[in-house]
């Protein structure tokens, strides 16, 4: 066997000895995207971000006193803060929504980071972020900000994810490590009830 065939099958043997730390780092690094977004939720500029995703949802919109677009002429940029804006956002119910979905995601991370100690709790994790990222990717469906506008370019409309979109479309990997978690967690559950998974 040559050096470079002996070097590969180490690194092969090496990665493959990797799965428990993927898996682990896979739970940590979902808790951590959903504790920090879910965190940001308290903010005024997160809070009206997400209107266009729930006031366009057919799902979501009902948490709203406003129907969408008379979300359009409220919004705030990011970092701006305009007051006759956020009095709307306050009648809107824009902050309270935010908040109890800041707190339920937050509570989703939790959950799967808590996999790592009980295959059971992580379960129960693993189907609330596949729940969660399957409304978020239903966005692209129902809000029209995740798609270029036509201002006059040749680029706009589908295929071509405007900011929001780009956004949004990040969902379906977190979607497909909740299936890896979930198969994970289904296989220690099974095992310890003497089945071979």
């Amino acid at each position: 066997m040559s050096k470079t065939s002996q070097l590969l099958e180490v690194f092969l043997k090496t990665a493959a000895s990797c799965r428990w730390f993927g898996v682990s780092f896979l739970r940590i690094a979902i808790f951590i995207v959903f504790a920090w977004i879910g965190g940001l939720k308290v903010a005024q500029y997160e809070a009206d971000g997400i209107v266009p995703f729930v006031a366009n949802s057919p799902f979501m919109s009902f948490f709203y006193t406003e129907k969408a677009p008379a979300y359009k002429s409220h919004m705030n940029k990011e970092g701006e803060v305009v007051p006759t804006n956020i009095e709307w956002h306050e009648k809107n119910n824009t902050y309270g929504f935010a908040y109890g979905l800041g707190t339920l995601i937050v509570g989703i991370g939790t959950l799967v980071l808590l996999g790592l100690f009980s295959s059971k709790i992580g379960l129960v994790g693993d189907l609330l972020v596949i729940g969660m990222t399957a409304g978020t990717l239903s966005f692209l469906v129902t809000t029209p900000e995740t798609w270029v506008p036509n201002l006059g370019g040749p680029d706009h409309g589908f295929p071509y994810l405007s900011g929001a979109g780009r956004l949004v479309i990040k969902d379906i990997v977190m979607m497909a490590g909740a299936f890896i978690l979930l198969s994970v967690d289904a296989g220690r559950i099974l095992a310890a009830r003497g089945h071979k998974a």
